[in-house]
């Protein structure tokens, strides 16, 4: 008998996204309403992480309301937990992976990328330094416990997809939810996990402090490719299809404010952008924030674009591993899962 995969729960998901959707049901027509300022509700998975720097970044740099708009930033760790909260028609947008769109469009929903932040993950699986001598590379996942931050994470994806690449099977490691920051410290410390994939500024911590020590590296394009076969968007700001057509220029306004951004990353320094952000990202160590930002600064594009072999990669990694897309790839319509209309003046 085949074994099953298996995921089990180190820390449980808090309760605060109940408390930051109050009052946003039904939010999907929202920001079509005449009159007045548009008012845009867009949740981001996990807005400290330096993957997804440019929406807090936008809104501290005031390009929202330079276009005209009422941009509300919400928080949920989980990238997973983020689009089921697009789906239900809580937020206008979500800021997390690109890979969401592929999944969600075997599930019958219709969510395309609008703007694209980074053509490569960010991400990077590192193992707890007790663990470095036996876990070198994803061929050594066999009977490990790894972190991901929830189930249908895009870490979750990812962690399944460097297993398969590397003869691996999904149902031969144990894939344990661990969140980000603080959770998934206490779950190396504590030997809940072997390693993980995680973000900066989480990996800088760790790196930094000994802790543990990084086995693939997917925030460079030469790192991705080695681990992935190519480039694999990740970053981006997605939303429904139908709403978008039915709001073409607010959504022209929020890819305008995000290239802005993209732009003012690509031309200033790690410190000059912290320098922006809210003092409480950086916590107790500044100078770690800034190093965090240096090391994954280059995954950002300059002008928010999708490159169409990165989302062609992006369909056959899921479809080496997910039970979702596997076999069915090409019943996959891939144009209908990003838009570069509103970043390349269309």
């Amino acid at each position: 008998m085949n074994a099953l995969p298996r995921l089990v729960t180190v820390t449980a998901t808090g309760l605060a996204l109940a408390l930051c959707l109050t009052g946003c049901r039904d939010s999907r027509a929202g920001a079509g309403q005449p009159g007045g300022t548009p008012t845009v509700k867009i949740m981001v998975g996990g807005i400290d992480k330096v993957i997804y720097l440019p929406a807090k970044l936008t809104e501290q740099l005031g390009y929202f309301k330079a276009e005209g708009l009422d941009v509300q930033l919400l928080s949920e760790p989980s990238g997973a937990q983020a689009e089921n909260v697009l789906v239900a028609g809580d937020v206008q947008g979500v800021v997390g992976f690109y890979d969401h769109t592929i999944d969600l469009q075997t599930k019958g929903k219709c969510i395309q990328s609008v703007v694209q932040f980074a053509d490569v993950p960010g991400e990077v699986e590192l193992v707890a330094a007790g663990k470095a001598g036996e876990i070198t590379s994803p061929a050594d996942f066999k009977g490990r416990r790894l972190g991901i931050t929830s189930p249908g994470s895009s870490t979750d994806f990812l962690t399944q997809a460097l297993a398969v690449r590397n003869g691996v099977r999904v149902e031969d490691f144990t894939r344990v939810k661990a969140g980000a920051g603080p959770t998934f410290i206490s779950a190396l410390d504590n030997g809940g996990i072997d390693g993980g994939m995680t973000t900066d500024p989480t990996a800088a911590r760790l790196t930094t402090t000994g802790k543990a020590k990084v086995i693939v590296d997917m925030r460079t394009e030469e790192g991705t490719k080695a681990a992935l076969g190519g480039l694999y968007p990740a970053s981006s700001l997605y939303m429904d299809c139908a709403w978008v057509k039915a709001n073409k220029p607010v959504v022209r306004k929020l890819a305008g404010a995000f290239v802005k951004t993209l732009r003012f990353i690509n031309e200033h320094s790690a410190e000059e952008i912290a320098a922006k952000m809210p003092a409480e990202y950086a916590g107790d160590d500044p100078k770690l924030y800034v190093k965090a930002i240096g090391d994954t600064k280059t995954i950002f594009t300059k002008d928010g674009v999708m490159p169409a072999d990165g989302a062609r990669n992006v369909l056959e990694v899921l479809g080496s591993f997910s039970p979702n897309v596997k076999g069915r790839k090409d019943t996959i319509d891939l144009g209908a899962t990003y838009t570069t209309e509103f970043v390349s003046g269309g």
